[in-house]
């Protein structure tokens, strides 16, 4: 058995951030890694990066092959960049292992044929393994050939015609936008009545019709029953009628991924199979941790990230830093245009009591969008009327991925609206909409 300071189970963002800072700090580290496709985890090879990438060749207008190739050049120099960034230091060695817990102490290391290759312990361990796709118990789910995960569609070896989404959240409508720009015909077969339930419902309808606009078709209230393949397609069965495709993406959610055999520790898992841990991210075992979408919860690489931030400062610093003071939290849909969101909606300021008032601007009255050729789009921000204080912002709109940083900083700094109302911003720009965004 060979011994480290600390054994890192995945490379994700938080796990690998930190086995590096570890390592400079003089620790002994053990990076366990199943899968060498995976070396700097989701993002950079499945999720965040390879999506956006194909996001930003859609815009360009670039064909689909391009695209593809472009993703994968991508993807190679970043996965190639993580690896050496741990394996060349000294104080790292990286694993291509699949891990099991023999304890709350050991981790055996199983090579291809599941035999037991090594067995390693630490001090501390650290849960970093993600999230992998739900996939529902439809019939013929398991016997389609056209059915795909978010991993699986982004390495279509030829562009589909048609594509059906089975699911209408943030990752559905990120690929109906990215394959709508390519020119397939898609469409999105969610089960609810409305699509994104709990944003602002003025919003969610512009994206709704830019999508449509593109050319992607909704059909609401859709059970999908079956999978029936025929000679060059698949037939998707549902309670609002059968869709024909030649490619079906099934984006119905992520799952923990802990497949440990943490039978054989004291961890205990959530409601959802989560791994469960407290505002230090520690796991019923204190040893042990666990950071990302293993753990539940908002599913971003900057949460990850944070999570380092929170265990780092256990292990590493003065144990202050929490779950419960990372600040409010951003997300972006990558759709086109981009839908990015901090804080509360006014429907959400009024259950919760507040004495509220919104303010909103529509992109077209913003000059930056004659420049930017694109006046689709819709700011709203929901201040607290008590104290001035911001209480969210739904930006809908071109470059909305950025802008949503300066309001989260603003809530978390405790700066009132009027500072942002009253600031200088260059010109043309689309922040300067906030001179009258929140000119409440």
């Amino acid at each position: 058995m060979k011994t480290y300071d600390l054994i890192v189970i995945g490379f994700g963002k938080g796990g690998k951030t930190l086995a590096k800072f570890a390592a400079t700090q003089g620790k002994k580290v053990a990076m366990i890694e199943q899968s060498p496709r995976m070396y700097g985890g989701t993002c950079i090879n499945i999720g965040c990066i390879p999506s956006k990438t194909l996001v930003h060749e859609g815009l360009a207008h670039s064909g689909f092959k391009q695209a593809m190739q472009r993703k994968e050049e991508v993807i190679d120099a970043l996965n190639n960049k993580n690896y050496h960034n741990l394996a060349d230091e000294e104080n790292i060695t990286v694993f291509d292992n699949k891990a099991k817990f023999q304890s709350n102490d050991t981790v055996a290391l199983l090579n291809d044929n599941g035999s037991i290759e090594e067995t390693v312990t630490a001090e501390n361990i650290v849960i970093n393994t993600g999230a992998t796709p739900v996939i529902l118990p439809i019939d013929g789910i398991k016997e389609s050939q056209y059915l795909y995960d978010s991993t699986g569609i982004m390495n279509l070896p030829e562009q589909t015609q048609r594509l059906v989404i089975v699911g209408g959240g943030y990752i559905a409508l990120e690929f109906a936008s990215i394959f709508a720009n390519f020119g397939t015909e898609v469409t999105v077969l969610e089960h609810k009545s409305e699509l994104l339930a709990h944003e602002d419902r003025e919003v969610v309808a512009q994206v709704e019709q830019d999508l449509t606009d593109k050319g992607v078709t909704f059909v609401y209230n859709a059970e999908t029953t079956a999978f029936e393949d025929q000679d060059d397609h698949t037939l998707v069965r549902t309670s609002q009628g059968d869709f024909a495709a030649e490619a079906v993406l099934l984006a119905t959610g992520r799952k923990p991924n802990t497949d440990l055999e943490l039978d054989n520790t004291d961890i205990k898992l959530g409601e959802r199979q989560e791994i469960a841990v407290n505002d230090k991210l520690q796991t019923t075992v204190p040893h042990i941790y666990a950071l990302g979408d293993v753990k539940g919860g908002m599913q971003f690489t900057y949460i990850s990230l944070d999570d380092f931030r929170i265990v780092r400062d256990q292990l590493l610093g003065n144990g202050q830093r929490t779950t419960n003071n990372r600040g409010a939290v951003p997300y972006t849909m990558f759709v086109d245009p981009p839908f990015s969101r901090v804080g509360l909606t006014a429907a959400e300021a009024e259950v919760q009591g507040y004495d509220f008032a919104e303010g909103q601007m529509a992109v077209n009255a913003m000059p930056r969008h004659k420049i930017n050729h694109d006046e689709r789009g819709l700011f709203k921000v929901v201040i607290d009327k008590s104290n001035n204080q911001i209480l969210g912002a739904t930006l809908y709109g071109a470059q909305t991925e950025e802008i949503i940083n300066i309001i989260k900083l603003a809530i978390d700094q405790q700066i009132t609206y009027d500072v942002l109302r009253d600031n200088i911003y260059t010109h043309p720009t689309m922040i300067e909409s906030f001179n009258d965004l929140f000119n409440i």
